[in-house]
């Protein structure tokens, strides 16, 4: 059966021809060492193995000095770019050596195919970029208030993710591919919207990115694929009800702050849906567990309500205090990345949507992959 799969793995790879990847994770404190080696050792243990690991420490010169004694087989640089978030993904776009960047959370584990998921998708020449399927990997257990709805909340996808292959708005940023000329086309991720030490953090810098993607290339198409798979750690500490709250709040704020970048056509039309159809689903289910007898139905469907109210006030707040959140332009890619793309056909009009749904069977869905921003004071909680 393995000489099987390694056989049929063999043939499959024939495909993939130019396809190479460079495995980008970010790290910033010394309090995930456990789980930023687990990630590595998933992201070099790949059944398709990347073309190389690199691992961007964030403004921590103790953090960069350990991990440059403690790892091999991995590129270990500091980032160049502004203290966050934003700043040493742009870091590791830059020394990247791979035609595909995939970015890794330094508290997720990758699945064994990841990478050979998202190059799947790949095969198809007017796919810029591939996200995955983030799940929950609750170190305590998961409570029983938590509604499956807001699973943002903690870093993962909510039940609004298909279990197909499908277009969307935006990929969630601990768990997405790009390919090169992304970067060539639409520049840097944006500095001000992504996380950071020492103040509120503002996140959705993937969200904004893949927006001003699609509007610099609007043939190229966006694909989730839910067999790319990463576990997500959520600590004790963010199942907390308070944790729930500020992380709505920071979302709402977060919005706003897209909103003032890109408009709210854009950068809302996945939270409609959201807010019109997949939460009234949810209370409606929740209600129906409370009448079989589920008394944290009715839990679940306040946090529901809470959570929406709160993310309005978020929003609120971040519209009437746009001139505090303030963000540059982004700035094109530096280094090897830094050239312009000769496939200028992706800018051109194609039969694209019409190509990836014929041969791949992708289909449409309206969900928004954004990589949520409230973390507590002392945490940038990618």
């Amino acid at each position: 059966m393995k000489d099987l799969q390694a056989k049929r793995h063999s043939v499959e790879d024939q495909n993939r021809i130019g396809q190479d990847f460079s495995v980008v994770i970010c790290t910033y404190t010394e309090k995930r060492w456990e789980q930023m080696h687990a990630a590595i050792n998933s992201a070099r243990a790949q059944s398709m193995p990347a073309k190389e690991v690199i691992v961007v420490v964030d403004h921590n010169p103790s953090l960069y000095a350990r991990l440059s004694v403690a790892l091999s087989g991995v590129r270990v640089v500091e980032s160049s770019g502004a203290p966050g978030l934003s700043g040493a993904k742009n870091t590791g776009v830059a020394l990247a050596r791979g035609e595909i960047v995939a970015f890794l959370d330094d508290d997720a584990i990758a699945e064994p195919d990841w990478l050979r998921s998202f190059s799947d998708s790949f095969v198809d020449p007017h796919v810029i970029g591939v996200g995955g399927l983030v799940l929950p990997r609750w170190e305590t257990q998961r409570p029983r208030w938590f509604p499956a709805e807001y699973d943002w909340v903690v870093g993962c996808n909510d039940s609004r993710m298909p279990p197909f292959r499908a277009q969307v708005r935006n990929l969630m940023g601990g768990n997405m591919s790009l390919r090169r000329e992304a970067f060539d086309l639409a520049g840097e991720f944006r500095n001000g919207i992504g996380r950071t030490v020492g103040k509120r953090p503002l996140g959705c810098e993937d969200t904004e990115f893949c927006i001003r993607l699609s509007h610099q290339a609007p043939t190229t198409l966006l694909l989730f694929e839910s067999r790319a798979v990463i576990r997500h750690l959520v600590p004790a500490a963010r199942c907390r009800f308070s944790y729930f709250t500020s992380r709505c709040f920071g979302e709402g704020l977060s919005k706003a702050v897209v909103v003032s970048i890109v408009g709210s056509r854009d950068g809302l039309s996945a939270e409609r849906d959201y807010t019109t159809r997949i939460l009234p689903r949810g209370i409606v289910r929740n209600i129906i567990d409370l009448l079989h007898g589920d008394l944290w139905g009715l839990a679940r469907t306040g946090a529901i309500v809470t959570g929406l109210a709160v993310t309005v006030a978020g929003y609120i707040a971040g519209s009437l205090r746009k001139s505090e959140f303030k963000t540059p332009g982004p700035n094109r890619v530096t280094g090897r990345a830094g050239r312009v793309s000769q496939r200028t056909d992706r800018r051109k009009p194609s039969r694209a949507r019409a190509l990836v749904s014929s041969l791949t069977g992708t289909r449409m869905a309206s969900a928004d992959h954004s990589t949520l921003s409230q973390p507590e004071p002392d945490d940038r909680s990618r």
